[in-house]
């Protein structure tokens, strides 16, 4: 099984990634993740993602599209996976169908977590984050027992530059400029929207019942494959 998490940053695909992926038993894939831990590294992909993602832009398809396949290329994606974050323009989705066509995975279950603009603002800009650890608390929902301590391991938590408020406005506009014509690309069958301003349990509720009806469709054959495949360029025709 394939899925694609959908929703603006702070919608709760994270926690329902988890959700999924404890129940199907493939891996949770966070884009954001990724591109963290490559600025972390101070990779070339992490310099040029730190100076974008601190304005609250987007990384670029082609260096995005060659981080998720060599992700996916990975043994413990050949029965399937979950995308968070990916694909975030319609030359991404592209992208992605040709790559599962040819590792023979099914079409993707996609849920679309919907949130209004001012919850999510809300919600982000109330996020901090440990300063050793990267475990993330939120100043409304899942404050630290102690202020600005984590409860973990005792280290200063801090609020990262993608999460204050005007950065998050700008990254939300951004996000909701693209989001229409990667929604429609993904209308259909396959497409479920949830409002994703109800408990989390409730919304793991109904995730689970669309997986479990979208599962009942017979996957292609996954494809037995001795090396990672190599990404080809992403398509630059775009479906308004």
């Amino acid at each position: 099984m394939v899925v694609l998490l959908f929703g603006a940053p702070g919608s709760g695909k994270g926690t329902q990634s988890r959700f999924i992926s404890e129940r199907r038993k493939i891996p949770a894939i966070s884009t954001g993740d990724m591109l963290r831990a490559e600025c972390r590294a101070e990779t070339e992909l992490g310099l040029t993602a730190r100076t974008v993602l601190a304005s609250g832009g987007l990384v670029d398809d082609e260096l995005v599209n060659a981080l998720v396949v060599k992700r996916l290329s990975k043994r413990d994606c050949r029965q399937g996976f979950i995308l968070d974050g990916y694909p975030r323009t319609v030359p991404q989705a592209i992208f992605l169908d040709g790559f599962l066509k040819r590792s023979g995975l099914p079409h993707p279950t996609v849920i679309h977590l919907d949130v209004p603009i001012a919850v999510l603002v809300s919600r982000l800009s109330s996020r901090r984050q440990c300063s050793s650890c990267d475990r993330v608390y939120n100043l409304l929902y899942r404050p630290p027992v102690k202020g600005g301590i984590c409860d973990h391991d005792g280290h200063k938590l801090f609020q990262r530059n993608d999460d204050s408020e005007e950065v998050v406005r700008q990254r939300l506009e951004g996000y909701q400029n693209l989001c229409g014509p990667l929604l429609r690309y993904y209308s259909g069958p396959h497409y479920h929207r949830i409002d994703g301003q109800c408990a989390p349990q409730q919304i793991s509720e109904q995730v689970k019942k669309l997986i479990l009806a979208d599962a009942k469709d017979k996957p292609r054959k996954p494809v037995r494959r001795a090396t990672p495949l190599v990404p080809y360029p992403a398509p630059s025709t775009e479906i308004s």
